[in-house]
């Protein structure tokens, strides 16, 4: 019998004994989509006490009315984030879809009250597309239910979009176009080989797509493609170096196209690029950070783009004639999202979430530098003001290389060293940024738990050197600096180097096995969510159009050579190591890091007579999307920490 069947048998016993030993009403039953083994009985003062915690929203700019002074946004009213409309700043969000699957994306049709957005079932990422009618509300889907559909970029004129979809192979992704009012219009532009192609901008006449090819982390490509025919020509420059490029977009008069790049920079720039002559123009030459996006106006007079200063995000807007800064409020330090000029070529909407609040949707009127609210999204009614601030930390890593990350310390009140969390990105080229941190201030605020968000080497944000520090056999390096991490904790006197916790999500998840497999002596207990135990039985079961990109970053399991080393570095080959209590929680449907992953790793840690609980959502993929099953991963993990870490 597999770990599903088992813990299914287990769930049951647990019911049981649950109603017995404490009462109906004082433990908390997880809901029929959920599977545990190995847990304990989760009581429902501590769901009360954690309650308000697990109570903030969150709002995410999706787009501006192609005409009203108006915004769609994602926010959550319910179990899973919906498109609402705001009229006005601080107007009401009213609902405009209402699924019990989380919508993923939403945007205006050009010239239309029309909506497109995306929506996937169970977590498992094979989005649909759909278009809500402006007039009556009806919606319809017009991707074929089955494949995994992604962008929908509109032309000029609004009447066709394109999008990629693996419908022809199930792993490549060819573009398509479709008039979205018609689905019978839809055909086959640009077939491709590879889950790496994405439509990313029409030109203004309509007669080329922007495509970009990306295969690795540190190396793209971008081709225009003749809408007509779907013949395809390289638009950016072949070079010896691998080359990366970020978002990209034509210029209001179809001459440029402006993009982000690392070529000649150890950062990504902005840049524009004369179509017919491929000159260069470097637009900002003096930045020692990465561009991490842009957006025209409407009038092609302005560019807004957002710098990543070593994790938090600063908003900046160039007037390209004269190539000046437009003066900006301060904004508090914080990340910065979704932004987007409207039609007006004045306003500028955007997302903005800090450490002390949520991310919320704000509007610059660039011309007076006027800023405006336009959500306030709540935080459980607790006062955002008493939440921790980060505080930027570095330490010397085995090599001598300086890492850095950021801590949050927990309110003065607790005395004596605290407990630590050390919390691991994904990416593995992710970044961890200082935002809101909602459920882990409960840590901070109620527990006295530190909590230390390490960027380890081959994190986004610190250059393209540092982007390459720990691919293929370098792996194990990245891990390394977290031993490192554990040597300044322990010249901390605040911090309590003998109640240490280590968790990560996705590659975070690999990080935070890796280093119970090496460090399980000064670790305390672990949390690892959707990560990977096997590269080798990982590689082989990523669903296929994520399938070679991963070799690039990873290796490919297919050479032996590779294969052998790939296995000396799994998590799952040394789970002997792991002695101390672990936590593993999974969605059933992950199509990147597949359940199985979680449960041989369960069994192998099992054989060491080691504490380990089992979490598995049948309703989810890579991580919890639905709060119902995000709940009760916290109250878990709460149980856990209580149980392993705090004594």
């Amino acid at each position: 019998m597999h770990l599903l069947g088992q813990a299914l048998a287990v769930l049951v016993g647990f019911l049981v004994l649950g109603a017995v030993a404490f009462g109906a009403d004082e433990v908390i039953a997880p809901n029929d989509a959920l599977v545990v083994d190995g847990l304990p009985a989760i009581p429902k003062s501590l769901a009360e006490r954690s309650a308000a915690y697990s109570e903030s929203r969150a709002a995410t700019f999706q787009d501006w009315h192609p005409t009203k002074r108006e915004i769609l946004i994602l926010t959550r009213f319910a179990d899973v984030p919906q498109v609402h409309r705001v009229a006005f700043p601080g107007g009401d969000r009213q609902q405009l879809t209402f699924y019990s699957e989380r919508v993923g994306g939403a945007r205006y049709r050009p010239k239309s009250e029309d909506i497109v957005f995306n929506k996937d079932i169970g977590g498992g990422e094979w989005f649909q597309l759909y278009r809500r009618d402006g007039k009556t509300g009806k919606v319809t889907m017009f991707t074929d239910g089955k494949s995994r559909n992604t962008g929908g970029v509109f032309s000029k004129d609004g009447r066709w979009a394109a999008y990629q979809s693996t419908k022809r192979t199930g792993k490549d992704n060819d573009v398509y176009v479709i008039d979205p009012s018609d689905p019978q219009s839809e055909r086959l532009l640009l077939q491709v080989d590879g889950g790496g192609w994405f439509v990313v901008d029409w030109s203004p006449d309509g007669k080329s797509l922007l495509v970009a090819e990306r295969i690795s982390v540190n190396e793209s490509r971008y081709y225009l493609v003749d809408t007509a025919v779907g013949t395809k020509t390289l638009f950016t420059p072949e070079t010896q170096e691998k080359v990366a490029y970020g978002r990209a977009a034509f210029a209001k008069d179809g001459k440029k196209v402006f993009l982000t790049s690392d070529k000649d920079s150890e950062f990504h720039r902005l840049v524009a690029i004369d179509i017919a002559t491929k000159q260069w123009d470097v637009l900002t030459p003096g930045i020692p950070w990465d561009v991490n996006g842009f957006d025209l106006s409407e009038d092609g007079s302005k560019v807004a783009f957002v710098v990543n200063e070593g994790g938090a995000e600063t908003l900046h807007v160039l007037d390209l004639a004269s190539r000046q800064a437009l003066p900006l409020p301060q904004l508090p330090l914080g990340t910065i999202g979704g932004f987007k000029f409207h039609a007006n070529s004045q306003d500028l909407g955007f997302a903005l979430a800090s450490a002390r609040s949520p991310s919320d949707i704000y509007s610059i009127d660039v011309t007076t530098g006027t800023l405006e609210r336009w959500t306030a999204s709540e935080t459980g009614g607790l006062d955002a003001a008493t939440f921790s601030e980060p505080e930027a930390i570095s330490w010397q890593s085995f090599d001598g290389r300086t890492i850095t990350g950021f801590l949050y310390r927990p309110p003065a009140s607790f005395t004596g060293p605290r407990p630590v969390v050390v919390n691991i990105h994904g990416g593995p080229e992710g970044q961890f940024q200082p935002g809101f941190l909602g459920r882990n201030n409960f840590l901070l605020n109620e527990l006295g738990v530190a909590i230390i968000f390490p960027n380890v080497r081959g994190s986004s944000g610190f250059g393209k050197t540092f982007l390459d520090l720990d691919n293929a056999e370098k792996r194990e390096d990245a891990v390394r600096d977290i031993g490192a991490l554990l040597a300044w904790i322990t010249a901390q006197p605040g911090l309590d180097k003998s109640r240490v916790m280590v968790t990560g999500v996705s590659y975070g998840g690999y990080m935070t096995l890796a280093s119970m497999t090496h460090y399980n002596d000064r670790f305390r207990c672990a949390v690892d969510v959707v990560g990977i135990s096997n590269w080798v039985t990982f590689l082989e079961h990523t669903e296929a159009y994520r399938r070679d990109l991963r070799r690039v970053e990873y290796g490919d399991e297919r050479d032996p050579q590779m294969r052998e080393m790939l296995l000396k570095m799994s998590p799952l080959t040394h789970a002997a190591n792991i002695t101390k209590p672990m936590f593993i929680v999974q969605g059933r449907n992950d199509p990147r890091v597949p359940y199985t992953e979680a449960e041989q790793m369960v069994a192998a840690i099992k054989k060491n007579n080691t504490p380990v609980w089992y979490l598995m959502a049948t309703d989810e993929g890579h991580g919890f999307g639905k709060k119902k099953n995000q709940d009760f991963q916290f109250w878990a993990t709460l149980k856990f920490m209580e149980a392993f870490l705090l004594p």
